[in-house]
């Protein structure tokens, strides 16, 4: 199959995609299956380039990656953590750039340093200060509190909410929403891979459910209904890059902690608890934030494909609720009982990290500035 060369777009590398002529079998087979989805795609299928550092400890990071990785020998790390400020966004940036390393990784960064020791011990500093502030923050949890009634909570919506979901549906501006976009496309364009990592570490039905869930998050066995397409459409029509992690410069420490989080969780067999606490946050709190979602697309009348992200979601993730509730976390926790309480640690973890984001939204948006780093074209 003939391959088309590289380009450079934006500071981002393309990879070498197939070229299929128009009636060539493939392209005739590949096309019935998807819809034309190769063309849809090509603007996401690309390999990011490492950002530029937001302080020492993103730096040593950085200046790590450019080289190689070595194969014989344990790379010393001398990066000193003793001021560092886990909710930073140099530590949180480095911790980002470790994470990545096992999914997409960076053009011209050799791949070796995806499982390189010395990386990962960088990495594990990183993680025990993060870890370690969000269980300051998420605090002692009731003995009595199991992770079908904290779910239970969660399903109750308050009475006069408050947050950027709501702004959004009653006053918030079109610059406001392409921001926001901007802010959940490092998680979106990405959607489904983090919680994926705990699907080897779960057995029975909780494993089965979790796979029918994530099925429908991967589209189907359609490429181009991905959840992560999807999302890409909705860039697109909204005038955004749709380049993966083409905002990771532009946001907030906020937004990396988002996706740090269930990273961290899904890398981790010792905490597959909390992934799957998390998992079932996520689900649970989707479809009444995204019926506020739509509804505030249509008071602005965006392009269909904004609005048709989100009402995928109001309609998917209803029926993942009570999939996730009973036969994912209710499994769980009746065949590892003693993971209960890190699932409802999970599920409060989860809360932590959007507060902190819909805060600094908030803050940012009330004082009549952009929430980015840098403010939208």
């Amino acid at each position: 199959m003939a391959l088309r060369g590289n380009c450079e777009k934006d500071g981002i590398r393309c990879d070498q995609a197939p070229s299929v002529g128009k009636g060539s079998t493939s392209a005739r087979r590949f096309g019935a299956m998807s819809g034309g989805y190769l063309a849809a795609v090509m603007p996401t299928m690309v390999e990011p380039v490492l950002p530029e550092p937001r302080g020492p400890i993103s730096l040593s990071v950085v200046e790590l990656l450019a080289e190689r990785a070595p194969l014989r020998y344990l790379t010393r790390v001398e990066t000193s953590l003793a001021d560092a400020d886990p909710t930073g966004l140099d530590l949180q940036l480095a911790l980002y750039l470790c994470y990545e390393l096992h999914y997409r990784g960076f053009a011209g960064v050799d791949a070796g340093w995806e499982w390189n020791p010395g990386l990962l011990y960088l990495r594990g500093r990183l993680e025990d200060l993060f870890l370690e502030d969000i269980r300051r923050a998420v605090g002692e949890i009731d003995p009595e509190t199991t992770a079908l009634s904290e779910l239970d909570a969660l399903c109750v919506e308050p009475v006069g909410g408050n947050g950027p979901s709501y702004h959004l549906r009653d006053e918030g501006t079109w610059q406001q929403m392409r921001e926001y976009f901007a802010h959940r496309s490092l998680y979106h364009l990405k959607e489904g891979d983090p919680h994926a990592w705990a699907i080897p570490r779960l057995t029975g039905q909780a494993k089965a459910s979790f796979v029918a869930v994530e099925f429908d998050e991967f589209g189907a066995g359609k490429g181009a209904r991905l959840h992560q397409q999807l999302f890409a459409d909705l860039m697109a029509a909204a005038g955004l890059d749709t380049t993966y992690l083409g905002y990771l410069s532009e946001v907030p420490a906020e937004s990396l902690a988002v996706v740090n989080l269930m990273s961290m969780f899904g890398l981790h067999r010792r905490l597959r608890g909390a992934a799957v606490g998390h998992f079932a946050a996520t689900e649970v709190t989707s479809p009444p934030g995204s019926k506020r979602m739509v509804q505030a697309l249509e008071r602005l009348g965006a392009p269909e494909e904004c609005a048709a992200f989100y009402r995928e979601h109001v309609e998917a993730d209803a029926v993942h609720e009570q999939v996730v509730r009973t036969d994912v976390v209710g499994d769980l926790v009746a065949r590892e009982p003693d993971l209960d309480a890190d699932v409802v640690f999970g599920i409060r973890a989860f809360d932590v990290v959007e507060e902190r984001l819909a805060d600094h939204l908030m803050a940012s948006w009330s004082a009549g500035r952009s929430s980015l780093r840098r403010a939208l074209d």
